[in-house]
């Protein structure tokens, strides 16, 4: 079929379906354009027209298409020199040039110019259109594919926040939820789970993003330090109050304040960040004049708070104005199959920032740390990595730079090293006395961090240690 010159339909667009894709045509002849857009439109396209290279590089920088069909000999610019500029605009736009003056030179200049084909005048209307559906077809298929890997790499790596099992996909979704709200969130977890990581994420994605987002450890202050930290002081308030300070709350205005370990806190504390959950105000400590906050409250707890409202150390009002919404965190042994994302995460980052070339896990390390209960959770992965990468001399972790507890070098608690004539309850308490030094080495000495890795009150751990006659080090190592 030669050239076919096609009366326009300008109603054609209304009774179509949604498009087949967007082409623009810049041709300087109007009846090309015309013949072009009424064959296109009649396939289901939607279609532009630009009768001047400066017009079609207004289009499109306007919009985005699928295809341009572009005219080699333009009245204000050579089509090749045109074909460079819309590549500039948009790489990933596919371009077919058309034109009377068809030679081999022209061709094989518009395909390394970027062009994806090249057609003559008079064209074909099945040939064209065949090439204008390939040509489309290949730029959708690109295009979805970019978004694809960007939805991926988004929701796999939320903010630094690495997953793709079921429970950690479920928290990206909730977390793109609840974001762009003012609503108080308590973040529930075992230490090490990443709750202050969800918490900047909230935060990064929210309309609060460009102030300031204010971590603090609840659980590591005495009240009255803490309450000084929260709320400030004036001059005087106490011995060492030599001037006024602002506090955190202050800080985090119309932004973000981070409670973490929120279940250690005083009673009396408590009482003070209900007020200011409820009214929004506080005053500084020794202070009469109250101030106005507009703060975003994200709190989190490794304990259960339920637990500790029941037992009276902790106030249910409170609980319940923290708990408007609530994200549990799930340990790491009960989402193994982000391990391997995880281990390969921080070994592409601590291979950058220790400058050394990509170490990548080898299968049977990667086997070991899947198989590994991880009490310490992500934090503790991380560690191990980290540890793994700055102890490798070549590209590959393997076992031999795992620690012996996870390598499974030996036991980390020996049962057959005894007596021969130890009774089955000295072979028992030896096993539980090794245990628990071991957790506590791992731990630095820190009791309370080591209790909650065995998930038992302090006051249990306590008890064990006296009973078993452990000696306490110091963190700096001293007894």
């Amino acid at each position: 079929m030669s050239e076919a010159t096609l009366t326009s339909s300008p109603n054609l667009r209304d009774v179509m379906p949604s498009p087949a894709g967007c082409v623009l045509i810049i041709d300087d002849e109007a009846e090309i354009r015309e013949s072009l857009r009424t064959l296109l439109e009649i396939d289901g396209y939607e279609v532009e027209t630009a009768g001047t290279a400066e017009e079609g590089l207004a289009r499109v920088g306007d919009r985005s298409f699928d295809l341009v069909l572009l005219d080699l000999a333009l009245p204000d610019r050579n089509g090749l020199d045109l074909l460079a500029e819309v590549r500039e605009q948009d790489a990933s736009l596919s371009i077919i040039m058309i034109t009377a003056y068809g030679t081999v030179e022209n061709a094989v200049r518009a395909m390394q110019s970027g062009a994806s084909n090249f057609i003559q005048k008079p064209w074909d209307n099945e040939k064209l259109l065949a090439d204008v559906r390939a040509a489309v077809g290949r730029h959708r298929a690109e295009e979805e594919n970019v978004q694809l890997k960007r939805a991926l790499k988004q929701r796999y790596s939320f903010e630094n926040i690495v997953g793709k099992s079921e429970p950690m996909l479920k928290i990206f979704d909730l977390v793109g939820q609840v974001a762009a709200s003012r609503s108080t969130i308590l973040l529930q977890g075992e230490s090490g789970t990443g709750k202050e990581l969800i918490a900047k994420a909230i935060h990064l994605n929210s309309p609060r993003r460009e102030r300031s987002f204010v971590p603090v450890n609840t659980g590591s202050m005495p009240a009255d330090l803490l309450e000084s930290t929260l709320f400030g002081h004036v001059k005087g308030a106490f011995t060492s109050a030599i001037a006024s300070k602002k506090g955190l709350f202050e800080i985090a205005d119309r932004g973000t304040l981070f409670l973490d370990e929120i279940g250690t806190m005083s009673l009396e504390t408590q009482s003070k960040i209900l007020r200011v959950l409820q009214d929004r105000k506080f005053m500084h400590l020794g202070g009469v004049q109250e101030l106005q906050v507009d703060v975003r409250i994200i709190a989190a707890t490794n304990v259960d708070l339920r637990q500790l409202v029941r037992e009276g150390k902790f106030r249910e009002d409170l609980f319940y104005r923290l708990n408007v919404i609530s994200i549990d965190l799930p340990p790491l042994r009960e989402r193994r199959e982000d391990i391997p994302l995880l281990a390969d995460y921080f070994a592409r980052k601590y291979s950058e920032e220790n400058e050394r070339t990509l170490r990548r896990l080898s299968a049977e390390a990667l086997r070991l740390l899947v198989n590994y209960s991880w009490p310490g959770n992500v934090r503790e992965l991380e560690n191990v990595i980290e540890r793994a990468v700055v102890l490798s001399s070549d590209s590959d972790i393997v076992p031999a730079l795992l620690p012996d507890h996870i390598a499974g070098r030996g036991s980390a608690f020996p049962l057959l090293e005894h007596r021969s004539d130890a009774s089955l309850f000295e072979i028992v308490e030896n096993c539980e006395r090794r245990i628990i030094v071991d957790m506590l080495e791992k731990c630095n000495w820190n009791q309370t961090e080591a209790a909650e890795r065995f998930r038992v009150p302090l006051s249990t751990l306590n008890q064990k240690i006296k009973r078993l006659n452990i000696e306490i080090k110091r963190k700096n190592g001293n007894k």
